[in-house]
């Protein structure tokens, strides 16, 4: 039989990512696919580290198990007895909830009104204990997928992409480095010959599609999109606006490099460059926007159990229904209309 060689690329946006989780256990259910590379930003560099962890472990059932571990460090736990007296609600109950809890509050009032670097040495990131556990032979081996992560340099603006030859627990940590809860994660850059500071990728790349494009990788890059792109409801709300600005500033990179995407394609079937000459990309993106607008930046920040769960099977629902719509279309053509995107 032969396999369908995809490239995937994995959004950030905090404990939402647990939806990627359940995209990804999908299709790694589905041996009819191959995953050749991955980038992935802050949620989305860790899913990608731990899949490619546990894909050289274990193929598909090690990266399915290595997957699971993660997100039960990160708070996910068994819901099934729950679901009996939980009758009714829904991720967006709990998600007004957590937005209205002293937690939440207290978070967010800090990180408008204080800088991480006033914790001193109280400061510690909290998913460091975590992201230290994952095999970085592994992760960062020449076999297997190709991963890359994104980071901003804090000083120049710039994106750096991490691969094999640099990813560790700090560029990691880098790629979710949210500047108004964390402190900049410092890195040494051999470009630079200096330590750098970098924050969140999400803000140059959500994720960098750009490494995708290499010739040894195939022309489709599915996307795992977890930031709704559409909200019909105008925000109202001074935790409505911020949580939409968050939404925007985190899809406009991906946004820009579609865009590029599509302006290629233009000169590809307008013959103004030759066939071959730039690589012809198959966009497919996997997304659920009707639950992702029940949810808010209040349950990107705090994991609850309950809402990673669900998160989860809709990923997994996700994922079935794209396989069941779109595998014939990849290798073949985009599922993804850009232009109607963009219009």
């Amino acid at each position: 039989m032969t396999r369908k060689r995809i490239n995937l690329a994995l959004q950030g946006g905090g404990a939402h990512g647990a939806f990627t989780w359940g995209v990804l256990d999908r299709i790694l259910e589905d041996d009819r696919i191959e995953i050749a590379a991955i980038s992935g930003t802050s949620a989305g560099a860790l899913n990608g580290a731990a899949l490619k962890s546990g894909l050289l472990e274990g193929g598909a059932d090690g990266g399915k198990a290595k997957l699971d571990w993660l997100w039960g460090e990160i708070g996910a736990t068994d819901q099934s007895h729950l679901h009996s007296w939980m009758h009714g609600v829904t991720p967006g109950n709990v998600s007004h909830a957590v937005g209205a809890s002293p937690l939440y509050q207290a978070i967010d009032i800090f990180s408008r009104m204080a800088s991480p670097y006033n914790l001193g040495l109280l400061y510690a990131h909290p998913l460091r204990p975590i992201v230290e556990q994952l095999n970085f032979d592994e992760v960062c081996a020449k076999e297997g997928p190709d991963l890359f992560i994104c980071a901003t340099n804090v000083r120049s603006g710039k994106i750096r992409i991490f691969d094999h030859d640099d990813t560790d627990t700090d560029a990691i940590l880098a790629s979710g480095c949210l500047p108004t809860i964390f402190q900049a994660v410092e890195i040494f850059d051999p470009k630079t010959d200096r330590i750098e500071a970098y924050w969140d990728g999400g803000y140059m790349g959500n994720p960098a599609l750009f490494p995708l494009f290499e010739p040894e990788f195939p022309a489709d890059v599915v996307i795992v999109n977890i930031n709704p792109l559409h909200r019909e409801d105008l925000p109202r709300k001074a935790t409505e606006i911020q949580n939409r600005i968050n939404e925007i500033s985190f899809n406009g990179s991906l946004f820009r490099e579609l865009r590029a995407v599509q302006f290629v394609r233009d000169l590809i079937t307008s013959g103004k460059v030759t066939q071959g000459s730039m690589k012809d990309v198959l966009v497919h993106m996997i997304s659920d926007d009707a639950l992702m607008n029940e949810l808010s930046v209040a349950t990107k920040s705090i994991p609850t159990p309950f809402v990673i769960q669900e998160l989860k099977l809709a990923g997994r629902n996700a994922a079935g229904a794209f396989l069941d719509a779109h595998f014939d279309d990849l290798n073949e053509t985009s599922t993804v209309d850009l232009r109607a995107m963009f219009e």
